[in-house]
């Protein structure tokens, strides 16, 4: 049985032999995942979104391994994997072809693999660290949650996926209310509470893989739902409208008039089916004064429409 933590490695070759080697001497520390040509490379990453790695036989029948790099590097999913080619022959004019493709390494057959574990141990390190300053850098240091980066890079890709698939793309943009001035009166230490608990608030509405919530702004917030139409983008966040209240419901600053005013927000909303006319930048403008509406008309509100 295989850990949790323990490193995804796809094998990709046609000798059962090797795969048997491979599987018997590194198998207590991989998981080796073994495909014999493209079609179940395709079906293998599919299914296992957490690989480390990639090891590619370059003398493949039918398509050579300098052709599965070119189409692995083609793909979202193989863009940023590490690939270690495996060859019989020490050709030098081969191996320069396969870094000058993308590989970080070769493996040379027959195997040591006392070597080939130490190679594979250094590559998953290299690759682990790296993801951990690729998420470091999307995410956003006070909350905890994506940043404004992080928020542009997912919404093009599900606006090209919408594109793709002709589903809904839900939006939402949502901003607290009265926030300046409940720093001014309450200190910056509450108004980071308060934007650390609106943040956790989004979070437990992103349930679905693709949703996401992002500080985008110093007391704004978007939320991104894939596949949700308008009235279920709406409902959403209209929950997340009163959840707030409700839950920060202690949290308020006094006016200079005496009046208590409480953490709230307001929140702009909609969803689009774009098309190749629409525009990815025209949509969250829309979207952003559907909030202005709502902070004009009162705010702690929810405004889904363009009004009159």
């Amino acid at each position: 049985m295989s850990s949790p933590e323990m490193p995804h490695i796809l094998v990709i070759d046609d000798d059962p032999f090797n795969h048997v080697l491979l599987a018997e001497g590194l198998g207590d520390e991989f998981e080796l995942l073994f495909a014999k040509h493209w079609r179940e490379v395709v079906e293998i990453v599919g299914h296992s979104p957490r690989l480390d790695l990639v090891i590619l036989d370059v003398d493949m029948p039918e398509v050579d391994g300098f052709e599965v790099c070119r189409r692995l590097k083609d793909t979202e999913f193989g863009r940023e994997l590490p690939l270690i080619f495996m060859t019989g022959v020490d050709d030098v004019e081969s191996q320069i072809k396969g870094f000058s493709l993308g590989a970080v390494d070769y493996i040379m057959r027959p195997f040591a693999l006392p070597v080939v574990r130490a190679r594979l141990r250094t590559h998953v390190t290299l690759r682990r660290q790296t993801q951990l300053l690729q998420q470091l850098a999307l995410m956003d240091g006070l909350t905890g949650i994506a940043n404004r980066r992080c928020f542009d890079q997912h919404y093009h890709r599900e606006w090209r996926r919408a594109l793709r698939t002709g589903c809904p793309l839900g939006l939402a943009l949502i901003d607290a209310d009265h926030f300046k001035l409940f720093n001014d009166r309450c200190g910056h230490g509450a108004g980071d509470d308060c934007l650390r608990r609106i943040a956790a608030l989004g979070r437990e509405a992103t349930r679905r893989p693709g949703d996401l919530i992002a500080r985008v702004g110093g007391e704004e917030f978007a939320l991104l739902l894939p596949e949700t139409e308008a009235a279920g983008v709406h409902c959403v966040v209209e929950k997340l409208r009163e959840g707030i209240a409700a839950r920060l419901q202690g949290q308020y600053c006094a006016t200079d008039d005496g009046l208590r005013l409480p953490v709230t927000v307001s929140i702009g909303c909609g969803a689009i089916r774009p098309d190749r006319l629409d525009d990815p930048a025209e949509f969250l403008a829309r979207i952003d004064r559907r909030l202005y509406r709502a902070k004009s008309g009162g705010r702690n509100r929810v405004v889904s429409d363009d009004g009159a």
